[in-house]
């Protein structure tokens, strides 16, 4: 099924989807296979050394003709650095969080690198638009990681009606059920980060892997709510402690017993005291299985749901 939107055009793609830039989790074996797929995958930058993630970029080349992008963290301390380096090897397109990309934007677009700004409201939505950003993903609290405090079925309509630029919507999807109510709300794409967890070509641990897929309704909590930078992740021992520390608003400390957590979580499986970030849709996920494929059966899904709607409204 071919969904043409003003997004696929832009981009270059088969297929309005969107890989969630996940640090320790979207490396360059991910981004090429949902490349490769029709969709827009994308190399989670994280904290990446430059030289490390410049490899990284290098290595999705040798994997894949299709467009790609990276994700930048824009307070990353060396993120001119990044940044310097993503124009050098002159990817398709960024995505930008946790930061504003102002400063940047002459130089991503003089090398007509493509820049998609993930925003928590309609505020930083229309001041991204403004500064020349080519669209924007309206991430609600469902998503894993850090979050904002807006669930994306209000966030993404009045993103919509606030910017001119394409919506992506993100949080919460996993299947063609979320893209069509992403499309009923007026969004032109999603993006799609915990199922693509579960893609064979994901290199996190495999036990992270089973974890998502036991996932229930309410496996996930939210922590770090007194640091002013909250997280969603799956409930486990290390969960419990930094919700204490919330309670007890004792930021640093929560900071401080965070650090590092993540990579412990995707790189060596620590199921208790890893950072298990993921969002409330891992409830959803119920298998492992190539990253085209998940796109193929999202996009087959959002076709027979379509068309269902069409038969309903016109008989």
């Amino acid at each position: 099924m071919a969904l043409l939107t003003r997004l696929t055009s832009l981009l270059g793609i088969d297929y309005p989807i969107i890989q969630g830039g996940m640090a320790w989790t979207a490396t360059a074996e991910l981004a090429a296979a949902v490349s490769n797929g029709g969709g827009l995958g994308v190399i989670g930058a994280g904290h990446m050394p430059t030289e490390i993630l410049r490899d990284e970029i290098r290595r999705a080349k040798t994997l894949t003709d299709r467009p790609f992008a990276v994700n930048l963290m824009l307070l990353t301390p060396h993120i001119d650095d990044l940044v310097a380096m993503v124009i050098e090897e002159g990817v398709h397109a960024v995505t930008t969080g946790a930061g504003n990309p102002a400063k940047y934007m002459t130089g991503l677009k003089e090398r007509s690198i493509k820049v998609i700004t993930v925003v928590p409201s309609v505020a930083l939505a229309k001041r991204m638009e403004s500064i020349g950003a080519d669209a924007v993903i309206g991430e609600g609290m469902e998503a894993g990681g850090h979050i904002g405090e807006l669930t994306t079925l209000v966030l993404t309509p009045q993103l919509v009606d606030a910017v001119s630029v394409p919506v992506v919507a993100a949080g919460g999807i996993a299947d063609g059920r979320g893209m069509v109510a992403a499309f009923a709300l007026g969004a032109e794409g999603v993006q799609i980060g915990t199922r693509f967890m579960c893609a064979d070509e994901c290199t996190i641990h495999p036990d992270i892997k089973q974890r998502i897929l036991k996932a229930k309704d309410r496996d996930t909590v939210v922590t770090g709510y007194s640091t002013g930078h909250p997280v969603r992740v799956i409930k486990n021992k290390l969960s419990r402690q930094l919700e204490a520390l919330d309670r007890d608003n004792k930021p640093e400390e929560l900071e401080k017993l965070g650090a590092g957590r993540l990579a412990l979580a995707m790189k060596h499986g620590d199921l208790d005291m890893g950072s298990v970030m993921a969002g409330q849709v891992a409830a959803l996920v119920c298998k492992i299985q190539p990253a085209a494929e998940i796109i193929t059966e999202i996009m087959s899904e959002t076709e027979s749901i379509m068309s269902a709607l069409r038969s309903t409204f016109e008989a």
